[in-house]
This record gives C-alpha cells, structure tokens and sequence, in this order.
C-alpha cells in the first residue's frame, strides 16, 4: 500500500495534510453499521455488483482469507473523510464471495504507526502459540506505518506486526512483542507482507515489498523472522515503487500436471497505460527463492512487464488465502481505482471499490505463460431475464436497450463471440450512452490488435487531468478468428474478460447521469456476431435487489 505521490521527493506535506484531513462529510457512517439503507446505497455512481463500504475512503484489498465458511474480506480504511488518511482495516465477511456484511473496524492505528497493508492467515497447528482452547487462530500480519518516524527523516518508519482473533476474526488482538519485523535494511518502502504456508518448506513464507525488489522472509511460527532472498531489481518494470506482492502456485491448465508459482507485484506509477497497475512474474519457488521460468524472462527484461489487468483502474490486487483444497481456486480481488486520481473522483459519500472477485488460472497461449482472469462463477446468481442475440453481421450493430430489464440503469452482464476475416480491420464492441450525449465504448481494434476504452467522454472529467486523455489499450494475447468479449458493467464501471480471461481490462467512469442506453455498434467490415447472451444483474446489497 503506498502512500498517494510517495515516490515524489517529499511527502512531509502530504502526510500532515492528510493526517489531519479535510472536513469530514456531515454524515459519518460506521463501516460496521448495521443499518446500510436503501440511500445508502442509491447514490450517484455507486456500484451495485461491487463491494464498496457505507462511507468514506477504501483504498487496497488486505487480509484476505477463508475460515469456518466465510470469506474475509479487509481493506485499508480512513473512516472519518473520503480521502486518505491514517489508514485502519475495514473489515467486512460474505459466505458467497458476492454478499457482503460490514463488520466493524478489525485494526486500529496504534502508538507504533498506522495500519498498512497485509495479510492473514488461518494459523492450523497453532505455530503462533496465539490460539485457545485447541482452535486454530486466525493471524493478521500487517505493515506499521510510523508517520513521525517519516516527518523526522528516518528510514526505518515502516516495519512488520502482527495481531490475532479467536473468534473468527470478529475482535482482534494485536500481538505484544510488535513488531515483529524491525525495519533494519535502509530501505523506507518496506512494506505489505502476504504470507503463506510453503509446504515444501515446511515454514511460513512471507513476500514483502521492498522499494524495487521483493523481499522473502521464512518463519516457524509467524513472530520470528529470517530474510531467505530477494527478486526483481533487473526484471519488471521499475517506473514506480514495487508493492503488495502476493506468491502463489498455479497449475497449467490441461498440462497434465505441470504447475508454476505466480508472483504479483503492484506498481505505481508505472502503469502500462498510466498511473498504478499490477505486473507478474512465472516460475519458480524453491522455498527460499523465486525465479523467472527463462520462457517467461524475454517478456520481462529492459523494464518490461506482463500486466495482470491492462485497465487503469485494478490495483493492489492479492489473493484469498486458506480456500480449500475441494474448492482448489485462486481468487483474487483488487482496488478499482487509481492513485492518479483517487482521492478526486466525484463521489460524495464514499471513494473507491473493489472489483469483482475473481478466479486467476496459468495457461500456455501463443505468448508463452499468462495468467487469465475470469469473474467467480458465484456472480452468476445475480443474473435474470437471460436473452440471447441472433447470428449475423446486421446483429453486431444493433441497439440493447430494450433487452435489459428495468431499470435502465441495472447492472449487466454480455457474452459475446465474433468472428473475424483474415483481412478485417474493424473496430467493434459495446456502447453506452445517456441523455447528455454522454458515450462510453469498449471492444476490440482488428487493425492494431488491441483491446480498447474509451472513457474521453463519458462525463465531466475536470476533476483530474490524468483521468482522460489517450484510450486505454490491451494487447490480444490469443490468435484465432474468434474473438471474445465477457463484459460486466456497473453504474460506474466496466470489466472486460477477453478470449476467456486471457486480456482484462478495468475502467471507472463518472457520466453526468447514469448511462441507459447500450448497444453493439461494428465499425469496418469483415467481423460477424457468431453467439451473444445479456443479463440484467440483481444488487448485491439487501433491499436494492429487483
């Protein structure tokens, strides 16, 4: 988690300003609040599909984990302004990965610094010693943030805690002996540990950020910690500091048993089309170090990346840990917004939201190794009124509207398939539109190979000079004549999964007032709708619901 412009030369002011904070709205709502009305959740651009608190800032996904049948879900957290601040851990549970419960603050900023961004863990064999009663605890390791230790010009003002709940996460106590990873390596970003059990290893591994490397701890029992090894200063992209790194493995899909580790790293500024964004890294983890599977280097020296999401607006992105092994999933989930200007879009109540939650896989494409992002099957029960799209070329343009069930401004889910001449250079995709004259489109160019949005003019943008500008691209990572576009939009976002996952690209935008019109448009010739399916989407919250 990086502090908003941190890697400018001074954030002296930058802290005291945001520290203090700007007034407060003039309705403070608990994030734990039982009370989440219809109002609360009716205002202009905010989502219906995507978890976002009652109030106030959110910034990244922490501590994400499965224990005793819920999915824990926190988040870094100023609860009294809409903009950054001294940051805690939201916390909110959901048995469905699509149903959220806020839950009140987990942590709270301490006399050893704010609560950065981290992990938790479901401590099985009790290696922590921090459980009762012979019940498992759960463990969150999270990075302090001294801002006095910053304003005085030290370099060891971020360093590792840890604190624990025995009552499935609801109270939580912060461990004694804090921290229980002291800053002694010159380096001031040294920050957001996600760790994990390494059975090979035999001992938990935590992957910590370190300015423009990653660095890898070892542990017994979650308190004593020993530096193992470092990844990264000569492959990725270094355009910004490194952070919330996650490692992972994966197996191949339909490789007959082959598997990789994943390693993400988020990065701002950087961002191949601007501002934040998350690269990746496949190979190997011996438990004790990570290396680059030599296919997968090429892509990733001479400060090239491999991007997770090619939208300006997913970040910070980790994974949930402790799924079980019947389930088998990897799912993820990320920050849908961008530091370039977070702290600035025109939402009153609240800033920021998370993504939809989704299932990452490893898959060998024309491109050598890629992860692909698909939506979790979950999200399949907020669908209603399925209808599909008739074959053809004349169906590729053709208005939507009338398909979608009210109201207007619903949520929706498209499936479509396309098929492609060899020779077509068209341009084609989705449109949405509002009585302003305000248009939003994303889809597919034949000619440059590239995934698009355009969010130029989708609304007022005065707000941030970064926030428009060139349209937003994505390079096709899979060949073929078929194309595929899964798109799901919200009131104020849009997720394209491309070629089953293989290219995702995440926008917010802000029209004027909520877009109600949508259609296929197709610009060029040489491009046919082969098959095409659209869903009106129920809200997440309760009482929203059709």
């Amino acid at each position: 988690m990086e502090l908003p412009l941190l890697r400018f030369a001074s954030c002296f002011a930058l802290i005291t300003l945001l520290a203090c904070g700007p007034t407060a709205p003039e309705e403070v709502v608990d994030a734990g609040s039982s009370e989440v009305s219809e109002a609360t959740y009716q205002e202009p651009h905010r989502p219906q599909i995507h978890f976002s608190p009652p109030a106030n800032w959110m910034n990244d996904p922490n501590g994400m984990v499965y224990h005793d049948g819920e999915y824990h879900l926190f988040y870094q957290y100023y609860p009294d302004s809409t903009v950054w601040g001294p940051m805690h851990w939201g916390h909110a549970v959901s048995t469905d990965l699509v149903h959220w419960e806020h839950l009140p603050v987990a942590l709270y900023p301490d006399s050893l610094g704010y609560i950065f961004s981290g992990s938790a863990v479901v401590d099985n064999d009790n290696t922590s010693g921090l459980g009762q009663n012979g019940e498992a605890p759960l463990v969150a390791i999270y990075t302090y943030h001294d801002p006095e230790g910053e304003r005085a010009g030290r370099d060891d003002y971020q360093y590792q805690g840890i604190a624990y709940s025995n009552d499935r996460g609801r109270n939580w106590t912060k461990y004694e002996g804090n921290p229980v990873l002291p800053n002694n390596t010159g380096i001031r970003d040294f920050r957001d540990p996600k760790v994990s059990w390494n059975t090979a290893a035999g001992q938990w591994v935590m992957a910590l950020a370190a300015k423009d490397r990653i660095s890898f701890y070892g542990s017994d029992n979650l308190i004593d910690w020993e530096h193992l090894s470092d990844f990264g200063t000569d492959q990725g992209s270094h355009a910004g500091v490194w952070e919330c790194p996650d490692l992972f493995p994966l197996p191949v899909t339909g490789a007959n048993g082959e598997s990789k580790y994943v390693l993400i790293v988020s990065i701002n500024p950087g961002a191949p089309n601007g501002g934040s964004g998350t690269q990746y890294f496949v190979g190997e983890f011996d438990g004790t170090t990570f290396t680059v599977d030599p296919s997968f280097a090429e892509d990733v020296t001479d400060e090239q990346g491999v991007w997770l999401d090619y939208g300006r607006d997913n970040y910070a992105g980790v994974t949930w840990s402790g799924i079980p092994e019947e389930d088998g999933r990897r799912l993820f989930i990320g920050w849908m917004s961008n530091w370039a200007y977070a702290n600035v879009v025109p939402t009153e109540r609240w800033r920021s939201a998370l993504t939809v939650p989704r299932q990452l896989t490893l898959h060998q494409t024309p491109a050598g190794y890629r992860v692909f992002s698909q939506p979790v099957r979950e999200l399949e029960q907020l669908r209603t009124d399925e209808f599909t799209i008739p074959e053809g070329e004349e169906s590729a343009n053709r208005g939507l509207s009338d398909r979608f069930s009210v109201p207007a401004n619903a949520p929706k889910e498209l499936e479509l398939r396309y098929a492609l001449s060899p020779d077509s250079k068209a341009r084609f995709g989705v449109e949405l539109a509002n009585g302003k004259g305000e248009v939003y489109r994303i889809g597919y160019n034949a000619a440059s190979g590239h995934y698009f949005s355009d969010r130029n003019s989708a609304g007022p943008a005065t707000f941030s000079e970064d926030f428009v500008g060139d349209l937003e691209l994505a390079p096709r990572v899979m060949d073929g004549a078929e194309v595929s576009l899964h798109l799901l939009i919200d009131r104020a976002s849009a997720e394209l999964f491309a070629d089953g996952g293989a290219t995702a690209l995440t926008e917010i935008f802000f029209p004027t007032e909520d877009f109600n019109q949508i259609r296929l448009f197709t610009e060029g010739d040489g491009v046919r709708l082969l098959e095409g399916k659209g869903y009106t989407l129920t809200s997440i919250w309760p009482q929203l619901d059709r």
